[in-house]
């Protein structure tokens, strides 16, 4: 029986369907539930709507329907989180779990280092947090933040723009100074969490295939030097406007270079020879959880 697992993030909603072997991503919609919650100083119902309508439309083909979120659902005040809970089951029919800032960290590092047998970072960046975890075996080291790429948009708006125009030093200056990260080290950098290999092969940046280790989910790599040189490409010389007018969903790729950034500064800190851009989500953990 197919199983669909929806995780609403802070920018990003991926939708995830497992048919009992394999997990494919079905559809991710960008909807800015935390730039909008800034704005208004509540959940934006048209952002609801539409979560609400994507939904109901995977109910006419799937009865089996996990919804999870993040970030800003756990940051809401207690009152306006029954709200929200009271009328997404009113409307849906389905539960929506709230998943803690450490429960997202532990399920998303379960599920990219299932084929690990060595010391490894993970990286799990979103719209509004940033879970870092050392894992060796287990996870033996971990540190959160509430900081993601929606507030260095909002610091660095042009990293928008055509090419950026804020010299890539400066936001990763911004990030190092906000940014908890663990003090043990890692040669492998592996990043979790949102569309990162999406990224690497949409980008234009020069990746070749992972000989780390073998994983489906986690099929190519690069060396540290080629992505810092990449990234700065990426902010000075690669047009977001052509990459957007190629790809289906070109609002997703609004913060990537603030993304990009983030990266860097783990790598730099945690001392990552290789970094591993993968598409793995919370989805891996929540199905390797419940065997």
């Amino acid at each position: 029986m197919n199983k669909i697992i929806i995780e609403v993030g802070s920018t990003n909603t991926k939708i995830d369907i497992y048919d009992g072997k394999d997990v494919k991503r079905l559809d991710e919609l960008t909807i800015l539930f935390k730039q909008n919650y800034k704005e208004n100083n509540s959940i934006s119902q048209n952002d609801i709507n539409i979560l609400f309508n994507k939904i109901l439309e995977l109910k006419k083909d799937y009865d089996d329907i996990y919804v999870c979120g993040t970030s800003i659902f756990r940051d809401l005040q207690e009152s306006e989180k029954e709200i929200f809970l009271n009328n997404f089951f009113d409307k849906t029919g389905l539960h929506f779990n709230i998943i803690s800032q450490e429960q997202e960290n532990e399920l998303t590092v379960l599920g990219a280092t299932r084929f690990v047998n060595e010391k490894v970072c993970v990286f799990v960046g979103g719209g509004g947090s940033t879970e870092i975890s050392i894992f060796d075996k287990a996870i033996i080291e971990s540190e959160n933040t509430s900081i993601g790429v929606m507030d260095v948009m909002n610091e660095f708006p042009d990293l928008a723009d055509d090419l950026a125009t804020t010299p890539l030093e400066k936001v990763m200056d911004y990030i190092e100074k906000r940014l908890n990260v663990p003090n043990n080290k890692a040669d492998i950098l592996i990043l979790a969490g949102g569309g990162h290999e999406v990224f690497a092969r949409g980008s234009g940046i020069k990746y070749e295939n992972n000989t780390l280790y073998e994983d489906n989910s986690a099929t190519i790599m690069m060396d540290i030097e080629t992505r810092k040189s990449e990234t700065k490409r990426y902010y000075e010389a690669i047009s977001l406007n052509d990459i957007k007018k190629k790809v289906s969903n070109p609002d997703w790729w609004f913060a990537t270079r603030a993304m990009c950034a983030f990266v860097l500064v783990v790598a730099k800190k945690i001392g990552a020879k290789y970094i591993i851009p993968t598409n793995i989500s919370m989805v891996y953990g929540i199905l390797e959880q419940n065997k």
